[in-house]
């Protein structure tokens, strides 16, 4: 297969509808109905970008992704469907490794609480405005004094710390609420009964690793996600936490023959939901500059009115499956979803949407010059990849053949804060923050709030010898805030 042709559906008129890898950075959508065939889609997608090199990410929230590191074979529905396209299919494999931020079906996955930041911790706690001012004084309070904040109980102990010295933190960085700093540890200890021990700490992850090359193809990384899923907020911000973190991490690609990786941001609609207009609109801004970077995000939902119409008109790939229309609600959807494609007399695109069979759809891809097809009807190619999940015993020997296998099973706990406030408890050392060169008493709540911030995000800059994107990214997304990032 050439790089300049990905085929992913056919017409009835045997006309091949590809994408093409220098426009698949431009980003896309997946959506449909639960059963219309959005998985299949996925796959054959994961599958075309590896044979070329591509690295992919992908969330499989139903468990039925893990056969992507089996060739496929003997399944009769995908033999028939490959003959009524006229298609042969040359089975075979693509390279996997499979993720688990519960560290239990595949690699762990972990960051540090200063990587995630407090605006991005805010919004996991469902903190309000007092409370994530509070949260971010205590990481600047971190910061100033050298104090690593890791894991859950290095934050722990932080808002213990700045608790117990409210008044003499008060003129340097404002006011301290008992009663926030009692809801943040109350959300703390909520998250840490969710497994939000196992997520933050050291080893972290590393995102070379999910940029590798074996034989050519580029590394399908599956995060197994069925009970991830089980808690949807920490889902959503972990998947926008590896958006601002690829941000940050990787350089400027400029118009690449062919991305770097290729996100899937599956069950899209949980990064939206009650989220607040300046956490869509910083969204929309990391999807519009992330391209740059040689990274294309993909939306799966199951409506295209899941995504904001910001996001939305950023999604030049479109693969629409079947919809629903049993009420007036369903039908008002339908006809918006319709009126995003660009026209084709031949499509009665909004008739469409409701008749399309289980692996058929609407599909519109950027040409050449980054311009959106007329939506053509089509079917899905079928994948030459195992369609039924692999056993227990086959996911193991895949995990334990990696070649990262062994870097991130072992926790690290170094250290940090919890331990350094500890010894300073012991040895009775002064809990007093060293007095500021210019200390501003008088400022009002929100002064103290933007200061501490600013001064955050120079620290980390200092440290991490970023440029001003970088520093805009990390800022807006809350990674700056927690300081620079610890090895």
């Amino acid at each position: 297969m050439t790089t300049t042709s990905l085929p992913i559906a056919v017409t009835d008129r045997k006309q091949t509808l590809d994408l093409l890898p220098k426009m698949a950075n431009r980003h896309g959508l997946v959506a449909g109905a639960t059963g219309t065939g959005k998985t299949v889609t996925l796959r054959i997608m994961a599958e075309r970008l590896s044979d070329i090199g591509v690295s992919v990410f992908m969330a499989d929230v139903k468990g039925d992704l893990s056969g992507l590191c089996r060739a496929g074979g003997g399944d009769a529905k995908v033999a028939e469907r490959a003959k009524e396209l006229g298609v042969e299919l040359a089975y075979a494999p693509c390279p996997v490794v499979f993720w688990d931020v519960f560290g239990e079906q595949g690699h762990p996955v972990r960051a540090t609480i200063s990587e995630m930041g407090p605006l991005l911790l805010a919004r996991l706690l469902g903190l309000n405005d007092t409370q994530a001012g509070v949260l971010t004084l205590v990481f600047k309070v971190a910061d100033d004094r050298g104090l690593l904040l890791l894991d859950l109980k290095d934050l722990r102990a932080m808002l213990e710390f700045v608790g117990e010295n409210a008044a003499q933190f008060k003129t340097q960085y404002g006011n301290v609420s008992s009663a926030s700093v009692g809801a943040i540890q109350r959300g703390l200890l909520a998250l840490e009964q969710q497994g939000g021990d196992k997520f933050f700490g050291e080893p972290a992850l590393d995102l070379d690793d999910l940029l590798q090359v074996e034989g050519g193809k580029g590394v399908v990384n599956i995060l197994v996600a069925d009970k991830l899923m089980q808690s949807p907020i920490l889902y959503s911000t972990f998947l926008l936490w590896m958006l601002s973190e690829l941000f940050e991490r990787l350089p400027e690609a400029g118009d690449p023959e062919k991305p770097k990786l290729v996100f899937f941001f599956d069950e899209a609609h949980l990064l939206f939901d009650e989220a607040t207009k300046a956490l869509r609109d910083k969204v929309e801004q990391v999807v519009r500059l992330i391209r740059s970077k040689g990274v294309g995000v993909y939306f799966v939902s199951q409506n295209p009115l899941d995504v904001p119409d910001d996001v939305l008109g950023q999604l030049g790939n479109r693969v629409q499956h079947a919809l629903r229309a049993f009420t007036a609600k369903d039908q008002k959807a339908v006809k918006a979803a319709a009126q995003t494609f660009r026209a084709n007399p031949k499509v009665d695109t909004e008739k469409a949407i409701v008749e399309l069979a289980v692996g058929e759809a609407l599909v519109s891809l950027l040409d050449e010059k980054g311009t959106p097809g007329m939506v053509e009807r089509a079917r899905v190619y079928p994948p030459r990849t195992q369609l039924a999940p692999i056993s227990a015993d086959e996911r193991r020997k895949v995990i334990e053949s990696s070649a990262i296998y062994g870097h991130y099973e072992k926790a690290i706990d170094r250290e940090s804060a919890y331990e350094m406030l500890k010894k300073s408890s012991a040895a009775g050392m002064p809990d007093a923050p060293p007095k500021p060169a210019a200390a501003s008493a008088g400022d009002a709540w929100e002064k103290e709030i933007a200061s501490i911030a600013g001064a955050a995000a120079k620290s980390a800059a200092r440290s991490l010898g970023t440029q001003l994107g970088r520093q805009l990214m990390r800022g807006v997304l809350g990674g700056l805030l927690g300081g620079s990032r610890r090895r």
